[in-house]
């Protein structure tokens, strides 16, 4: 199928279907007229990329754990290779302490917005 096709059937636009594959997430065979076709399973393929996406995986992230991941029932995705969880856990971990930086500064942040609001008042 061409990149149009696809994009149909994955919602996701041709603009961001060509970045994928610049970061190696998909690999569409090329034609001798240079138009990309582009095989059904990549219509799958697209959506685990989506799923790790809102995840908040990074996509050189997911160039290195989306060969390591089936569909288990059209909903949930799941790990394959043995080494795999200890990498998610890794950046579950990262994305942990990246949220409790943020919350330490959002707190840092309520103190001067409330001693603005007292010395305003």
């Amino acid at each position: 199928m061409r990149i149009g096709e696809l994009s149909r059937r994955t919602g996701v636009s041709e603009r961001l279907l060509r970045y994928y594959e610049q970061q190696g997430l998909l690999q569409p065979e090329r034609l001798p007229s240079g138009y990309r076709a582009y095989r059904a399973s990549d219509v799958a393929v697209v959506r685990r990329i989506r799923a790790l996406l809102a995840a908040g995986l990074s996509t050189a992230t997911i160039s290195q754990v989306l060969p390591c991941l089936r569909d288990d029932d059209g909903e949930h995705l799941v790990p394959t290779c043995p080494d795999l969880l200890g990498e998610l856990r890794a950046e579950r971990e990262r994305m942990t302490a990246a949220i409790e930086e943020l919350e330490l500064s959002r707190s840092l942040l309520d103190r001067v917005i409330t001693a603005g609001q007292s010395a305003m008042s």
